[in-house]
């Protein structure tokens, strides 16, 4: 079904390698060429084509199962940026700069981060202690998903 409706599958296959969006994507279809399309269908072409992740999943830095209403919250997102960081991906010039002074802060502070999904705010910043990882409290059991290659 997506595959009829893309174009030219070498200019999308050269869009990943260049890190383009989704959002951009979907956005390029409608404006160039009159056709609606969706993450989803995105996601499916990249995966039939084997194309790499978008995403960088580290399970070192996240090993929790994030809840839904904590998955935006400031810290996860800090990390998630320092794990795609950390994997070589480009970060934005503002993700960068957030990220830095973020890090400079907790090391300033002594703070790790530690995630109580049983709470209503998920995320907090607590005392580092000498057996914390860099940025957080590591849970005594992972609950979070495997890395997927």
């Amino acid at each position: 079904m997506g595959a009829k409706k893309i174009v030219d599958e070498d200019e999308v296959i050269q869009w990943f390698f260049e890190g383009k969006t989704y959002a951009w994507m979907i956005e390029y279809y409608k404006e160039h060429y009159n056709t609606e399309t969706t993450k989803a269908m995105w996601s499916t072409f990249r995966r039939r084509k084997k194309l790499p992740r978008r995403n960088v999943r580290d399970t070192e830095l996240i090993p929790w199962k994030v809840e839904e209403e904590h998955r935006y919250e400031y810290p996860v997102m800090m990390l998630r940026a320092e794990g795609r960081r950390k994997a070589g991906k480009q970060l934005t010039p503002l993700d960068a700069k957030r990220l830095a002074s973020w890090k400079k802060e907790l090391r300033t502070k002594g703070l790790v981060v530690h995630y109580d999904p049983e709470t209503t705010d998920g995320w907090f910043l607590i005392p580092r202690t000498e057996d914390d990882d860099e940025l957080i409290h590591p849970p005594d059991v992972a609950t979070g998903r495997k890395a997927q290659d």
